[in-house]
């Protein structure tokens, strides 16, 4: 021991432990949505939603594995398993640092993706495929939780079907007392939500964006303080 600091390594194996339990917290909880139809009907998760799935159980499993290295190597005061996690860690700070410069500086190009995105919904919206009646019925819910109505034109999205029935509701039809309020527009001889429900997401994503890049911040301190420690660790231990 002579030459390792006992607070430290101690400290370092705390963290990691952590860290891996939040890894298998993550893992867990990410392969029972996926394989569980009772959880995906519960969290009512779709297809369409796998992918972000998918990238839950590589995020679970990464975070597994670093801290299994961190661990381990903080307790047996292995040079080797220390060095992976620092290696593993850097690349995932590197990542991390790049993705919010290449979101910065591709930001017009991302919300031109968005609004292509919406656009396709539109065609959706006016189709009439069994397909296309299960997204309608979906986003006919989410008009009205929202108070919006159509995509990126207003109730002119909804085309033909701007007068179909789902759930015993019209669409896009203005609930509040007081229709002639900001809130509702007329719109073929009755009063509609005036938003599109396009602004609406998009206005929600500006605002989680606040949010995901303070969890990036506070996830690049606990980094920086693991990759401290770590190549403090592994100093000691090579000075021994």
């Amino acid at each position: 021991m002579a030459g390792v600091s006992g607070c430290m390594k101690y400290s370092m194996f705390i963290f990691n432990f952590l860290f891996w339990l939040c890894g298998s917290i993550i893992l867990g909880v990410s392969i029972w949505i996926r394989v569980s139809k009772d959880a995906q009907q519960e969290l009512e998760i779709d297809s369409s939603l796998f992918a972000g799935v998918d990238l839950l159980i590589a995020v679970g499993s990464i975070i597994m594995v670093l801290g299994f290295l961190g661990c381990c190597g903080a307790i047996k005061e292995s040079r080797c398993m220390l060095l992976l996690f620092f290696i593993g860690l850097l690349l995932i700070l590197i990542l991390q640092v790049t993705g919010g410069i290449l979101g910065a500086v591709y930001r017009s190009q991302i919300e031109t993706s968005i609004n292509k995105t919406l656009q396709a919904r539109v065609n959706s919206l006016q189709s009439s495929t069994e397909e296309s009646k299960v997204f309608q019925e979906k986003f006919q819910k989410f008009e009205r939780k929202n108070h919006c109505c159509g995509m990126l034109n207003g109730p002119a999205d909804w085309g033909k079907n701007f007068n179909t029935l789902f759930g015993g509701y019209k669409v896009c039809e203005c609930e509040v007392k007081d229709p002639s309020t900001d809130l509702c527009a007329l719109f073929q001889g009755r009063y509609v939500y005036k938003t599109p429900c396009g602004d609406v997401i998009i206005e929600y994503l500006e605002d989680h964006l606040l949010i995901i890049m303070g969890i990036a911040f506070g996830l690049a301190v606990i980094e920086i303080l693991g990759l401290g420690f770590s190549m403090s660790l592994y100093c000691q231990i090579q000075r021994k």
